[in-house]
């Protein structure tokens, strides 16, 4: 039996029915997308428009700890006075009168200490005598004077009526010459015993020991009874000086720097002075000279530095350790330490850096900051921002630099 013949109706291929359900997840895609893009464009517009952000001022803050980081060496000295005096005597005595004590303070001229003068006041009395002496002698001469002036003057007019000798004449004369003689003598001797009364007044004002200038007592040597002298007495017992007195003011630190560093040192560079009794005391100092010269033994040389304000506290003798600080006027902007304050909520570690945005012309600008301290909620920088300038508080974390920034009102 013979195939039936084929047609085109088997060639046909078959085709399921479409479904309702993919009609529809075309339209959910569709409007996805729709929805998309109009939130990008949202977004855009939002981001091209700022991000709202809440500014702060950066604060000043005052260095009260000048800077480590300027200190060019360090030092160790004494605190000494630049003038002190040992008092004493111009002459060998016995003290009778001791009138100080340690810690006192004395004016210039006050009386220390007197010694013995008794015998120098004998010597006063016998020589301000003969002085007396002299001078009534004197007066006698002087009369004597004037009488033989007028017998001169008689002889003369005699001589002439031819009555008296020249013999008269001449034996007048010679004795008014040898009277004025004497007078002269006299008066040169009065003279002599005017400066003989002086220098035993002088020796009597010697014996009153004096204070040389403004000061403060630190030592008393010497006790009434005791022998004083200007120069040592070998061993015996003779005292060289009744007390030392130390001018407060005049008060410096002396330093012996290795020479190795002395080229740090210049005059007036400003220092810091830290008292082994008060080292938590920092005192303002300057360099007050550089000895020019050096000490071979020690390979150092010596530096006087002077305090910008005493203290009472500061003594004599002290030990003390000095910073050399860089000098004014060589410090430059990049070694001078500013230090300004921001909130803690302004900073942000970025990339393993402390930052800080701030704001400028509209746009957040991220700086590097260097962190020195806190102070409570505050942090203290040295770097990266200067006062004035506005820096974004709680920075969000999405927050990149470059990005439209605007700041919010208050």
């Amino acid at each position: 039996m013979t195939s039936p013949k084929p047609t085109l109706d088997d060639l046909r291929i078959e085709r399921p029915p479409e479904s309702a359900g993919g009609f529809k997840s075309w339209l959910v895609v569709l409007v996805l997308a729709v929805l998309a893009v109009g939130g990008g464009a949202a977004w855009w517009k939002g981001r091209a428009a700022g991000v709202e952000v809440r500014t702060v001022a950066v604060r000043a803050i005052a260095d009260t700890t000048p800077g480590v980081e300027r200190t060019v060496l360090n030092a160790s000295g004494y605190v000494t006075a630049r003038r002190e005096a040992t008092v004493s005597a111009k002459v060998t005595g016995k003290v009778t009168e001791v009138n100080i004590e340690e810690g006192m303070k004395v004016k210039e001229g006050q009386v220390l200490a007197r010694l013995d003068d008794s015998n120098i006041k004998t010597g006063l009395d016998v020589a301000q005598a003969q002085l007396d002496s002299t001078r009534l002698t004197l007066e006698e001469t002087r009369a004597q004077l004037k009488q033989a002036d007028q017998a001169f003057q008689r002889t003369t007019e005699l001589t002439k009526q031819k009555i008296a000798s020249q013999a008269d004449l001449e034996t007048a004369e010679s004795g008014a010459m040898m009277l004025r003689a004497r007078v002269r003598r006299q008066e040169a001797d009065i003279a002599a015993g005017e400066k003989q009364v002086v220098q035993w007044k002088q020796q009597i004002e010697d014996m009153v020991i004096r204070a040389p200038f403004d000061g403060v007592v630190t030592t008393k040597d010497a006790q009434p009874g005791e022998m004083i002298s200007p120069v040592s007495a070998g061993g015996g017992f003779t005292r060289t000086g009744i007390c030392t007195i130390v001018d407060m003011n005049s008060l410096e630190i002396e330093l012996d720097v290795n020479e190795s560093y002395i080229n740090r040192v210049e005059p007036a560079q400003p220092a810091e002075a830290a008292l082994d009794a008060y080292p938590d005391w920092k005192i303002p100092c300057k360099v007050i000279a550089i000895i020019p010269t050096a000490d071979r033994q020690k390979a150092t040389v010596k530096v006087r530095v002077g305090f910008v304000k005493l203290d009472p506290r500061i003594l004599p003798d002290m030990a003390v350790k000095v910073a050399f600080q860089e000098a004014a006027a060589t410090q430059t902007a990049a070694t001078s330490v500013h230090k300004v304050l921001v909130p803690k909520g302004c900073l942000q570690s970025r990339e393993g850096e402390d930052v800080v945005f701030t704001v400028e012309n509209g746009k957040a600008e991220k700086r590097t900051v260097k962190v020195s301290e806190t102070q409570g909620d505050d942090a203290v920088l040295t770097g990266g921002v200067v006062a004035g300038e506005k820096v974004i508080a709680e920075v969000p974390p999405e927050l990149k630099d470059g990005d439209a920034v605007k700041e919010k009102k208050s």
